[in-house]
């Protein structure tokens, strides 16, 4: 901290001078004045841009604090949190504070934008500040995300400005290449992921005037030579570009300038699927970000241009990944898998989902500019639809069903939100780009017909999304939707089809439901609907009774259940509805699915009303039904199996209450008092228990909605149930085991339950029953045993809760002036404004009071006198050891004390139950606003040794608390407040009684201490709310679910209004809840505290349980509960394991560290080292269960010993905005908790060091299990920057590195590798802390060479120099001049003459390292290497031994070990032996490649000798040695030898390897193919530095037709590696690269443009091919030159093909490639030949081509398909042209796509029929997926062409042929006769084409019927494959239209349906 503070010099004054314009830093962009209407001081204060739609405080029904109040306790936390981080207390003190305001800004109270900028600034530094603990800057980044998460909090440039530098110094550790040279530090480092995340958050608040210096910090790493480059900085500029815009207008920020180099970039990476989805997401942030922006010009393509548009519409196509033919995928794995450390950059893809990217672009680009161009974002949007249509089909579902209904769901969910926020002004969009009414119902249309198909979908989430999106697009259009949606819904309800679609009707019509009841006409079929919903309440279809009850739930929130017809003269019954609606749906059967209802202009208003107003007079009838349906559901409910399942049974339970207050709240009051008496009797008259919680819930929203009349029916009935009951039945005369409730007792529970679900939350209304309900209590609880118990205390808790709580009691739909008036038509589906309600509260009144004070003494003290006579012996109950009913007796009375507790929970004040009972006379003070929560002020901290400074715990620390009004109904100090709380201490003393006599005498009693603890933990956390019952988790739980379908994007809170009223109730809950934080222990909390720690070790698994779950919620609730509960059980548990009492090692250990408790342990080391102590000794316990819990608990363990903060480094001026006022209290106590802090880390660090030596000597004597666990901790706690480690941890690790057991070998030679890197990182820092933090390192050898950028010859002198060995400084990395040149790289000197300094810390560990490794050591240590590993996982090259040796080689070199060179080359050769084995390869590769290692930054004379001395037996083994067992250690030896090395650090290997040629009278096959894996491995590590390529190009191309296959696999990747590695473009800086692309085009320069000289090369290949073919033999078996050539080639090909550069091959496709791969397949006697040439084949579509790229193309597969003479090539191509034609949708010329209609079409006549079948499939397939209006000019054409075929070329009359003449059967067809029926067969499947071109379209197109009629009488009769064909296609268009057959005969005229008669369907007698 000192350090920082020195670092940063106060730079204050300018942030202390008043009215400074706090928006930003000083001098960023966006401080400009704001709007006129606020000045800047105004603009500060105020807390809000939008005002807060409800009005939170106004609702509540007592008096709130003031706006004034809550700012000074904000300015309070401010000062705290000021206070805690300027000490350096992060964790408690500033996480406290973090807590505390995450809680107040929960609470509804919203900070000055001023404090929110302050804080923001705070939290961004305080996450992504250097030193800081990992788990506190993972809370402060919550927090931060937390302040920004609403976009209208803060404008991004206009009120604060972030630096994106310190997230990317954070990034960079993870994905940037280190250009230290060292791995980077073990220094924990923080979470990516939630880096990641706060970039989502902060990006909207970068400069945009940084984008230039962005550009230039993150282009130089682009490169694809080691392609984990490219996507690296794809993904930063994902999540660090600026795309809000700066007002200002400078040319180099606006988008156009620099998008051209972004598309570049995106074609450097092609066929790869993480490019495309990283680009889309930027660019569719761009898109949202820049609509609003004036000044950037916008047009049809947005602020794209049209070849930009058409690109991103070809990559969502590709995205989409729809399958088309035999196509492959358009990505390659191969590409993305080379992603690197560039995947931790990606965005989680279940989070941002793609299709949520291409939404956001596609809606965020449309403009009223869209309307009427033809290529335009809405035209392509319109073709993308229309081409993927049939996909949304639920008969074609795959992979890409969920994202295809994503993408339509956040489409129309964009756009309504943008048409909202539009219309309300809150997105300030130029007037000429705001959406408009025509382009809504455009886009409406677009997108309505795949959504009718996609609410039936077989997925659920699909039907989810479709269903969401069908609300969208009635919200926007109802008239567009709503006709179409009730043609579907009608047929369906009136159960004419398939159950799916009857609840996908259901579904859709609960989500339609609001929409329909607010437009006119619509809303006449709603009581229509809910009629026909009706039967859809079944008990044995309960998914589809769920459906009917939301649908009905969602009806009864938007209209009144009134008779609009009553007192009415113009309209009686319900006659003229039922007439209208009859003729509306025979309208909609005789229309089908084009059904148009234009309401607005058919209906007059009046009309309409009178229609609406006949409808509602059969709500009596409705609602008699649906009772009955109810009942009948609720008889025939199966027994639940258990509670809280999940099952189905148990939703309905659930949901009907759900239902049920919404739809009594709706009735009118004869319509209520129906319901009333239906209820009423069905509960008098039944009992089912099985449905009667679903009954008790019912009876609730009974009561709920009208009290008085509800408790007066039920309340009289169902005591005198309950006295019958008891009375006459016996019920509950007897105790019962088992859990189920006797039949005999059933009656009873089923009274019990219905009176408590009565009595609760139905306010005063139970005061006139008082002495019913008082007496049948006590009655109850006189006569009742059993079960039946638990529902009267039940019912006791009930009634208290009503009586004390204060809660909504108002249910209704309108306010009562509204309902006063009469309700209309014009109150149906009205939406209540959130701000104007008057809410009925439930306040407790004097009586109310009074009555739950007598009914909690009466019960409360019975139940304590019960008690205490069954532990005292007086009771006439004993225990006898049989005889259960003791246990009963004593289980009863805990609950009933429990629940009593719990049930006046809200008259607790915390802080009376904190006192002590002693202390009673302390003054009882009012609400203070702060309690500072154990007496003393915080700044009086007392001093003391070590013990003491390490006694400052968070737990027990004091804070000040805040405390708002909540409604406390007691007035503190009354008789009642008194007695309350005077009678819960009496029971807390009577639960230590009877805890004490349960442990002495009945320890095995298990079924007693379950409801003793249950009762403990009521007793702790249930003061202030009833936490027990998680109220407000469930309460909020159910709004939520509740208000979903309400939830309208860019609309806010627009709810019915009761659902608005259980918003305020929420909130009171909140305040309860915020009050209830925790509170100092009373001397009560702290002896029951104890009770439990004894208990958590019991010997008995279900005591422990029940008392561990106790301790959790109380040390929740109770300040200090932890620090008094961990010695206890600490003591227990080192007492287990003395006595080898395994019950108890298992209770402490589970309950200290699987809980909160073990946080505050590892913070605390006055208990840490006794438990790491216990821990390792109960690692020895021969126990299975202990074994586990202490390897579940290492890692726990571990954490402790971690070093704890010791410096962190902060930007001052940020936290100087938060200090208060000078004060010297303030400063006082900052230094005072500083120096405390300081004590408390020097105490521990104290602890942490002897603890440590201490367990190196248990390690050294310990059972390999226990060593291994304490070797595990030692390493946490031994290790640190300031000391390194002591000698003895030294010692065992260095010894234990060649220990005998192989675990503990790896783990202490894994510890030393850490050590050997913490010594050489704390030599780089210069020994210093900070320059650790901050990542500085002074490495040795590291220069930064100037490049000659400017000079044009450059970047070829810079590769030529890699060719020579000999150069002054050595250029590791690879992204220097790649793309663009910087003015500095990197570079290291090849000569190293530099002696690292060591100070005397580090020379003290190499010395006593050194003392150690002597040559018996490395004896051990490679005798070890080459042993068999033992699973065979691990048998590969190992890193870690290879660094291990690295280092202690390098020890070696500078003559700090006592081993020689020699010695160590001696051992090596008995290592490596004669070589035969393969472990005996592995392990010299890993002691050669640690040599090797080691030397890389000694003087030129060591590297020399030991290169001679390696290269001698690498030579040795490369040349002779390789076999497939060891090959693969070499590979990776080589891989760590060059990976980010410069080539000529290991210049002999990569020139021995370089000189490689090829034998080719070798039969040595697999020792040519591993020479050359060895050299495409040295040269893909090398890159674009690779320089010595020419020979082994020449030597590879000239023997091409190598006869052994592996060699020539070998080659082909090679020659791949190396083509895909000459590229590089080395602009000399960024603003030429920027200015290069900008000139070029839209889409910057192509990439990958073949040179010359790789022209020549291909051409002279494929010439020598033909050659070789023409040479060939046809039908020779024997390979050939051909043969093997073209393997070759073809290997080379795929493997360029499926990788980034594949674009560089495209013009060779049309001419070279295309014939030369169909000849290929044609061999048929070399099948490996045939299947690599298809295989390549199919990649030529899949290759990106930009605009106009692709003619030449398209016109060779015309070609072929028309001329070819080989019928395969021309069935070959077809397959290749369909893919074309889509991937290309949005990039083919409307030339292209005709003269591809026309090649298909004249194929069908081909006279081969597999081509003929092949063209009819290709041709329905293009058809399908082209633009609407081009597919309906192809159809026409086609239809007439190929009817006219047929019509002209009829089948010439059978000649009458005579009895007598004999029939031979061989009559040979002639030629004419051939080409008829040649003519006939292309002119059906021309016609099939057409009719398969639309499976799914429903009904089917206008020309459908007549070309099916052509088809059946035309050609039906013909002979052979012309029947056959007609009759499959009449038959497939038949099983595709199997539901909806019924709709899509209605487009058949009779005459057509009698032709198709017996073709299509045979008819039932035939």
């Amino acid at each position: 901290m000192e350090n920082g503070r020195e670092r940063l010099a106060e730079l204050i004054s300018s942030l202390e001078r008043a009215g400074g314009n706090d928006s930003s830093r000083a001098t960023s962009p966006g401080g400009e004045p704001r709007e006129s209407n606020a000045t800047n001081e105004e603009g500060r204060k105020l807390s809000r841009s939008r005002p807060r739609t409800y009005p939170y405080f106004e609702y509540l029904p007592y008096q709130v604090e003031s706006e004034a109040e809550r700012q000074e306790n904000l300015e309070e936390i401010i000062k705290q949190l000021y206070m805690a981080v300027e000490a350096g207390d992060f964790a408690p003190g500033a996480l406290h504070w973090t807590r505390e305001l995450r809680a107040w800004l929960g609470l509804k109270f919203d900070p000055t934008k001023e404090q929110r900028v302050k804080l923001v600034r705070l939290y961004y530094e305080l996450a992504l500040a250097p030193g800081i603990d990992v788990t506190a800057s993972e809370r402060f980044a919550g927090m931060f995300m937390m302040l920004t998460k609403r976009k209208h909090y803060l404008r991004p440039v206009k009120d604060i400005v972030l630096d994106w530098r310190p997230l990317f110094r954070e990034l960079k550790v993870f994905v940037l290449p280190s250009e230290s040279g060292l791995i980077q530090s073990t220094n924990v480092k923080r979470n990516y992921r939630t880096l990641t995340k706060m970039c989502t958050f902060a990006q909207l608040y970068f400069d945009p005037q940084e984008i230039p210096v962005i550009l230039e910090e993150f282009l130089p790493y682009f490169n694809t030579s080691f392609v984990e480059g490219a996507f690296v900085v794809s993904g930063l500029f994902n999540l660090l570009f600026p795309t809000s815009l700066s007002s200002v207008g400078i040319e180099s920020l606006r988008p156009q300038h620099y998008l051209p180099t972004m598309f570049h970039l995106w074609s450097l990476v092609n066929r790869s699927k993480v490019f495309d989805t990283t680009f889309l997401d930027l660019f569719s942030r761009l898109a949202r970000d820049s609509l609003p922006a004036a000044h950037i010009s916008c047009s049809e393509y947005g602020i794209f241009t049209q070849d930009q548009s058409a690109l991103i519409f070809t990559a969502v196509l590709r995205l989409l990944e729809i399958p088309v033919g035999q196509a492959t995928s358009p990505y390659s794995t191969t590409v993305d898998i080379g992603a690197g450390l560039g995947v931790m950059l990606e965005r989680d893809a279940k989070k941002h989902p793609i299709a949520h990217q291409i939404a956001r672009w596609i809606v965020m680009s449309l403009t009223p500019a869209c309307l009427d161009k033809p290529d335009s974002i809405l035209s392509n949007l319109e073709g993308l639809i229309q081409a993927v249509e049939t996909f949304f089909h639920p008969s074609n579902s795959g992979a890409w069903t969920k994202t295809l209904s994503q993408l339509v769901y956040y489409l129309a969910d964009f756009f309504v939100m943008r048409w909202n926020r539009e219309k309300s002004g809150e997105m300030e969009v130029p007037e000429d780009r705001r959406l408009n009414d025509e382009l809504k119902r455009r886009f409406v249309l677009c997108l309505r017909d795949v959504i009718f198909m996609g609410i039936y979908s077989k997925s659920g989430t699909a039907m989810n999304f479709s269903l969401s999106t069908l609300q969208s697009l009635a919200y926007l259009e109802p008239d567009l939707i709503l006709p179409g949606a009730l043609q579907r819904i009608y047929p369906s309800m009136q159960g004419l089809v398939e159950v799916h679609r009857t609840t996908s009707s259901l579904r859709s019509l609960q989500i339609l439901s609001r929409i329909m009841v607010r437009t006119k006409g619509f809303r006449c079929h709603v009581t229509t609907m809910l009629g026909l919903a009706l039967p859809g309440i079944d008990a044995n279809d309960l998914e589809k009774t769920l459906h009917t009850l939301s649908y009905m739930q969602s009806v009864c929130y938007s209209i009144p259940f009134h008779d609009l017809t009553k007192g009415k003269d113009d309209v009686s019954g319900s006659m003229l509805a039922v007439n209208w609606i009859t003729s509306e749906v025979g309208r909609m059967e005789q229309d089908g699915a084009n059904v148009e209802l234009d309401y607005r202009e058919e209906l007059s208003d009046e009309d309409e009303e009178l229609i609406l107003r006949s409808s509602t007079a059969s709500f009596a009838e409705f609602l008699s039904s649906f009772l009955g349906r109810v009942f009948t559901l609720l008889e025939n409910l199966p027994d639940a199996s258990r509670v809280r399942s999940g099952s189905p049974e148990e939703n309905v339970v659930n949901t009907l209450p759900a239902t049920f207050t919404p739809l009594l709240a709706s009735l009118s009051p004869e319509l209520y008092d129906m319901a009333l008496n239906k209820i009423a009797d069905f509960v008098g008259n039944h009992v089912i228990h099985q449905a009667r919680d679903a009954m008790a819930f019912i009876c609730n929203s009974l009561c709920k909605i009208c009290p008085e009349k509800a408790l007066k029916r039920l309340v009289p009935m169902l005591i005198a149930i309950i006295r019958t009951e008891i009375d006459e039945n016996g019920a509950a005369s007897t105790r019962n085991t088992g859990t189920d409730v006797l039949p005999r007792d059933r009656g009873l529970v089923w009274g019990v339950s219905m009176l408590s679900m009565c009595v609760v939350h139905v306010g005063d209304a139970v005061l006139p029953h008082k002495q019913q309900l008082f007496d049948i209590a006590i009655y109850m609880q006189q006569k009742c045993k059993g079960i039946p118990t638990v529902h009267i205390s039940n019912y006791i808790h009930h009634l208290l809760l009503n009586l004390t709580g204060t809660y909504v009691v108002d249910f209704s739909l309108y306010e009562a002036d509204v309902l006063e008036r009469g309700l209309g038509p014009q109150d149906w589906g009205r939406i209540p404004k959130a701000g104007g309600l008057n809410i009925k509260w439930h306040v407790p009144q004097n009586a109310e009071i009074d009555f739950a004070l007598e009914l909690f003494r009466s019960q409360g003290e019975a139940a304590i006198r019960s008690l205490r006579s069954l532990i005292d012996g007086t009771s006439p109950i004993k225990i006898d050891g049989s005889d259960k009913a003791w246990s009963d007796e004593l289980s009863r009375n805990l609950v009933l004390l429990r629940l009593l507790l719990a049930g006046v929970a809200v008259l607790l004040d915390p802080k009376q139950v904190s006192k002590n009972p002693d202390s009673e006379s302390a003054k009882l003070n009012g609400d203070t606003k702060m309690v500072y929560a154990n007496g003393h002020a915080a700044e009086e901290v007392e001093e003391d040794s070590t013990e003491a400074s390490l006694a400052l715990n968070d737990d027990e620390e004091a804070r000040p608390t805040f405390r708002y009004p909540d409604g406390y109904v007691l007035e503190r100090g009354s008789p009642h407040y008194t007695e309350v709380h005077a009678l819960r201490e009496s029971m807390g003393v009577l639960f230590h009684e009877v805890h004490h006599f349960l442990v002495e005498k009945q320890q095995d009693n298990v079924a007693c201490f379950n409801p003793l603890y249950t009762a403990y933990k009521s007793w702790f956390i249930d003061v202030g709310i009833e936490k027990t019952a998680h109220v407000l988790d469930r309460v909020t739980r159910l709004f939520s679910a509740d208000v979903h379908p309400y939830k309208v994007s860019g609309l806010r809170k627009e709810y019915p209004r009761s659902l608005l009223l259980r918003r305020a109730n929420v909130y009171h809950l909140q305040r309860l809840r915020f009050n209830a934080s925790p509170r100092p222990a009373s001397d009560m909390d702290k002896m029951l505290l104890l009770d439990l720690a004894q208990s958590s070790v019991s010997s008995y698994t279900e005591v422990r349980r029940h008392a561990q779950g106790a301790i959790e919620s109380a040390s929740k609730a109770v300040i200090g509960a932890r620090p008094m509960l961990i010695p206890p059980l600490l003591r227990a548990f080192e007492q287990g394991i003395e006595e080898n009492d395994y019950a108890r090692i298992k209770g402490a250990m589970f309950t200290l560290l699987f809980g909160s408790l073990a946080k505050t342990i590892g913070r605390d080391w006055r208990y840490a080292p006794s438990m790491i102590r216990s821990y390792l000794a109960a690692s020895t316990v021969d126990k299975p269960s202990v074994q586990k819990l202490c390897s579940s608990g290492t890692f726990q363990v571990m954490e402790f010993g971690r070093s704890s903060e010791r410096m962190v480094i902060l930007d001052r001026n940020v936290l100087h905005a938060l200090r208060p006022t000078e004060d010297d209290d303030v400063r006082r106590y900052i230094e005072k908790k500083k120096d405390q802090v300081k004590r408390k880390r020097a105490a521990g660090e104290i602890k942490k060091a002897r603890l440590s030596e201490e367990l190196v000597n248990i390690a050294r004597k310990s059972h390999w299990k226990k060593a291994s666990r304490t070797a595990a901790i030692v390493v946490t706690l031994g290790f640190r920057f300031d000391t390194l480690a002591s000698d003895n941890l030294i010692d065992l690790l260095t010894t234990g590195s060649v220990d005998s057991h192989p675990g503990l070998r790896a783990l202490y030679s894994g510890a030393l590798v850490a050590l050997f890197f913490l010594l050489e990182t704390r030599a780089v820092c210069q020994h210093n802390y900070e320059n650790y933090l901050l990542d500085k390192q002074l490495i040795l050898d590291k220069i930064e060479v100037t490049t000659r950028r400017d000079e044009p010859d450059w970047t070829s002198e810079h590769l030529a120099s890699f060719a020579k060995a000999d150069t002054a400084y050595y250029i590791d990395h690879e992204h220097p001049g790649w793309l663009v040149w910087n003015k500095t790289m990197p570079g290291y000197k090849s000569d190293s003459r530099a002696e690292q300094e060591f100070d005397d810390e580090e020379k003290r560990v190499i010395k006593r390292i050194g003392d150690t490794l002597d040559r018996p050591w490395f004896s051990a240590f490679f005798a070890y290497l080459k042993q068999e590993p033992r699973d065979a996982t691990a048998d590969r090259f190992r890193m870690a031994s290879a660094m291990m040796l690295g280092y202690a080689f390098d020890l070696m070199h500078d003559g700090h070990i006592a081993v020689t060179l020699k010695e160590i080359k001696e051992e090596v050769a008995i290592t490596f032996g004669d070589g035969s084995d393969k472990h005996q390869h592995r392990a010299t590769a890993e002691i050669l490649g640690g040599l090797l290692g080691s030397v890389h930054n000694k003087k030129i004379e060591t590297r020399t000798v030991i290169w001679d001395y390696c290269m001698s037996i690498l030579l040795k083994v490369f040349s002779d040695g390789l076999t497939p067992e060891n090959s693969g250690y070499w590979t990776t030896f080589l891989h760590l030898l060059l990976q980010g090395k410069d080539p000529r650090r290991s210049w002999p290997l990569v020139e021995w390897l370089s000189d490689f040629k090829l034998d080719m009278s070798s039969n040595a096959a697999f020792k040519e193919s591993s020479k050359i894996m060895l050299l495409a491995q040295c040269i893909n590590d090398a890159g674009w530095h690779f320089q010595l390529e020419k020979p082994v190009l020449a030597d590879f191309l000239q023997h091409i037709d190598h006869p052994y296959k592996g060699v020539r696999e070998a080659m082909g990747h090679t020659l791949a590696a190396i083509y895909r590695t000459r590229y590089h473009e080395s602009y000399k800086d960024v603003e030429t690269l920027i200015t290069n692309q900008k000139a070029a085009s839209s889409i910057g320069t192509p990439p990958y443009e073949p040179t010359e000289e790789f022209s020549k090369t291909i051409h002279e290949i494929f010439e020598r091919l033909e050659k070789w073919r023409l040479e060939r033999t046809p039908g020779d078996q024997k390979p050939s030159s051909y043969t093997s050539g073209s393997k070759t080639i073809l290997l080379w090909l795929d493997s360029m093909l499926s990788s980034y550069e594949c674009t560089q091959l495209l013009q060779f496709f049309p001419d070279v490639f295309m014939e030369q791969l169909l000849h290929m397949m044609d061999i048929k006697e070399d099948q490996e030949l045939q299947s690599l040439a298809y295989h390549v084949f199919r990649h030529i579509p899949n290759i990106p081509h930009r605009l106009g790229e692709d003619t030449e193309l398209i016109a060779s597969l015309i070609r072929i398909g028309t001329t070819s003479p080989l019928w395969h090539q021309r069935l070959r191509v077809l397959i290749n042209m369909q893919v074309i034609y889509f991937r290309r949708l949005f990039l083919i010329s409307r030339d292209q796509q005709h003269k591809l209609f026309a090649c298909v079409a004249s194929m069908l006549t081909d006279p081969q029929l597999e081509v003929r079948i092949g063209a009819m499939t290709t041709l329905s397939g293009m058809i399908r997926c082209s633009p609407l209006a081009l597919r309906d000019r192809v159809v026409h054409d086609l239809n007439q062409k190929f009817t006219a075929m047929l019509l002209k070329n009829p089948l010439p009359k059978k000649p009458r042929t005579t009895p007598s003449a004999p029939n031979t059967g061989t009559s040979t067809p002639t030629p004419e006769h051939t080409k008829l029926v040649l003519t006939r067969h292309a002119a059906v499947l021309g016609l099939g084409s057409l009719v398969q071109a639309f499976p799914y379209t429903s009904p089917p197109p206008a020309w459908t019927p007549g070309v099916l009629t052509t088809l059946a009488n035309k050609a039906n009769a013909d002979p052979g494959m012309v029947g056959k064909s007609v009759k499959s296609i009449l038959a497939d268009f038949k099983k595709t239209r199997q539901d909806t057959w019924h709709m899509d005969l209605k487009v058949f005229s009779p005459e057509q349906v009698e032709d198709l008669e017996g073709v299509l369907w045979k008819s039932y007698f035939a």
